[in-house]
């Protein structure tokens, strides 16, 4: 599985692009075409068919693809304790 440095929840900027100098919080990870969705970045208009879901159908905006290439970490949530050490489960006492 490939690493990439960014993760779901994460604060980002597109550095390149139409859409460089914006900022938001990956909402999805692609990892087979090494793509992220960033909330309110992007936007695109596809035109859905009326469903049974959705009789009315009509076009839908939502959040296009970015390459993880063309973003930059900016905030991570924080992770672990408030002292800044990671949670560790200790090793219970007796025979090994």
């Amino acid at each position: 599985m490939t690493k990439f440095h960014v993760r779901k929840g994460d604060e980002v900027e597109v550095i390149t692009g139409a859409n460089r100098g914006r900022k938001g919080k990956v909402l999805e990870i692609k990892t087979d075409s090494h793509r992220v969705l960033i909330e309110g970045v992007n936007m695109i208009k596809r035109h859905v068919r009326p469903t049974q879901d959705n009789p009315k159908g009509g076009v839908v905006e939502r959040e296009g693809a970015l390459h993880v290439s063309n973003v930059r970490l900016v905030n991570r949530p924080a992770a672990g304790k408030r002292d800044g050490k990671k949670a560790k489960d200790k090793p219970a006492k007796g025979k090994k």
